[in-house]
């Protein structure tokens, strides 16, 4: 690997829908594991619309393109200068060489560039496996591992973030395992493999390791060999052959080493020191790593408990201001919806006149009460505002002492501990810090006061159940991140970062989302003329309700 040269490549297209166009395309040449000159990128103008969902992402219009890109056969003209023949590697390589690039080449009558190297995030998948926890998205990951903020949805951005991830999380791990030649990183990345953590079904999460003492999983995984899934039939049959070779000793080659230190005897343990000794030593390390993480995920569930207020805020701000307009139209609508049924109803008779009527008035009642509740709705954020410090500090320590996976092995305090954690969680969302002050001053009383089951707090967990506890907190970890990007993409989250810098914005989105919604009022208030006026001219009388207060 020392002395072979490579190219790490990324795209940026109009979308998933064919066809694909490339609309950027990155690259860094690499010499073993580090970059090698500066890297490449270039705008491509295809002369193509660029769809609204991929614009969002990329950033990158038809406009923009025009401008600023250069026509495709320039752009492949200047790529191949830059890459020759060198190994094509990519996150996520199926998409960008088979799905993106090798049809552009062959559309463009292009020889293709470069030969098919191996995909990085198959080789991510591998290495890191089980954590994190089977989800290795870019973007994810940079964050996980803390690694530098680049320039993500743009195609050099996720190249450098590619090689920051190699440099500093792939080649340690590879080097631990042996991995030192190009090509045995390559076929690594190529093997057939499954995850550590089965990936769905009654066990999903499970580590299929622990089949060799759990009878019911090692039959599970027996019964997937009958299926007529063929996946299924190779995870069965991969799955097993791991189990034989490692007969209960031997870790599985992509595994921590937590899992294989426990032996499988425990009468063992009582008799050798040694290995008492080494799981006391592995046992404070991985409560060292759990505090760590939780240190981690409270951190990251304030961030997003404070962003998600944040857009909350000013979604209410906007709300307030076109409440009353909102309400309106809506009464309108329920006014159109009851005034169609009278239409249709009108040959029943007076009494069914008459129910229709009770309807509507509890329907305009409804509507008024949903109303008042989501004027109400910013106390409760407003809270989280001004307390998230102390609730950030006291959300930490109780979450920390009152995780489920404590008591994994035990169902039924297990049971305890969720309920406690919802009802943590939902304090803290409510910014409700008397709740939490209650659980913190006297847990058990807050227990028996809810009907659940009680839990002692000082039991102390097995190297197992510690194992489980870290390995969810890093789920946990990934599920926030991934949280916290989908928010960060979203226009909601877009409007609160523009209205920090922008104190009037709230009132002109106001403004424009009132116009929009005048307009449809005005065509509300005709349908509901024309209805009355036909409902006159049945009856000769007025129609007996649809009157706006």
């Amino acid at each position: 690997m020392k002395n072979k040269e490579w190219i790490i490549l990324d795209t940026e297209t109009t979308g998933f829908s064919s066809p694909i166009y490339v609309v950027e395309i990155a690259a860094q040449k690499m010499r073993g594991w580090e970059p090698l000159g500066e890297p490449f990128k270039c705008l491509i103008n295809q002369n193509e619309d660029i769809p609204a969902e991929a614009s969002r992402v990329h950033g990158y219009t038809r406009e923009i393109l025009e401008r600023d890109g250069e026509l495709p056969h320039e752009a492949y003209q200047s790529f191949k200068k830059y890459a020759g023949n060198l190994s094509i590697v990519a996150y996520n390589l199926k998409y960008d060489w088979d799905t993106v690039l090798l049809p552009e080449w062959k559309r463009l009558g292009i020889t293709p560039i470069g030969v098919e190297g191996f995909c990085a995030l198959r080789l991510a998948q591998r290495l890191l496996d089980p954590v994190p926890a089977g989800n290795c998205k870019l973007q994810t990951l940079r964050q996980f591992y803390r690694l530098p903020e680049r320039g993500a949805h743009t195609a050099l951005g996720d190249v450098d973030t590619v090689v920051d991830l190699m440099q500093h999380v792939l080649r340690p791990r590879a080097e631990e395992q042996g991995l030192i030649s190009w090509g045995e990183i390559s076929a690594f990345s190529k093997a057939e493999y499954f995850p550590i953590r089965i990936p769905f079904g009654k066990f999903k999460g499970r580590d299929y390791r622990e089949a060799e003492f759990d009878t019911s999983l090692m039959e599970w995984i027996k019964w997937l060999s009958s299926s007529s899934n063929s996946r299924s039939v190779a995870m069965s049959k991969w799955y097993m052959e791991q189990l034989s070779v490692s007969d209960g000793v031997a870790p599985h080659k992509n595994a921590t080493n937590h899992s294989s230190a426990e032996p499988t005897n425990g009468a063992k343990t009582q008799t050798n020191s040694s290995i008492s000794q080494f799981h006391k030593i592995e046992k404070e390390q991985l409560q060292k790593l759990i505090e760590q993480a939780r240190v981690r995920l409270a951190d990251l569930q304030t961030n997003y408990t404070i962003e998600m207020n944040g857009v909350s805020v000013v979604k209410a701000q906007i709300f307030e201001l076109v409440k009353d307009t909102y309400q309106e139209r809506d009464s309108l609508r329920l006014t159109v919806d009851h005034l169609k049924k009278i239409l249709d109803k009108f040959y029943e008779g007076e009494e069914e006149t008459e129910k229709l009527e009770e309807e509507h008035q509890s329907a305009q009642a409804e509507n008024q009460k949903s109303y008042e509740e989501a004027a109400n709705a910013n106390v409760s954020k407003e809270k989280i505002r001004n307390n998230h410090g102390e609730l950030t500090t006291l959300w930490r320590e109780l979450v920390g002492l009152f995780h489920p996976d404590k008591h994994a092995m035990d169902p039924n305090k297990k049971q305890t501990f969720e309920n406690l954690t919802a009802a943590i969680n939902l304090a803290r969302d409510e910014g409700n810090l008397t709740i939490l002050n209650e659980i913190a001053s006297d847990p058990n009383g807050f227990i028996l006061k809810q009907g659940w089951n009680n839990i002692n707090l000082e039991h102390e967990p097995d190297l197992r159940a510690l194992e489980s506890l870290y390995a969810n907190l890093q789920i946990e970890i990934i599920e926030l991140i991934e949280l916290s990007n989908n928010l960060h993409e979203s226009h909601d989250f877009e409007l609160m970062m523009l209205a920090k810098n922008n104190l009037s914005l709230p009132s002109k989105v106001a403004k424009k989302q009132k116009s929009v919604l005048l307009t449809e009022i005005k065509a509300l208030e005709k349908e509901v003329q024309d209805m009355r006026a036909e409902i006159k001219s049945l009856t000769g009388k007025e129609a007996p309700f649809g009157k706006q207060s």
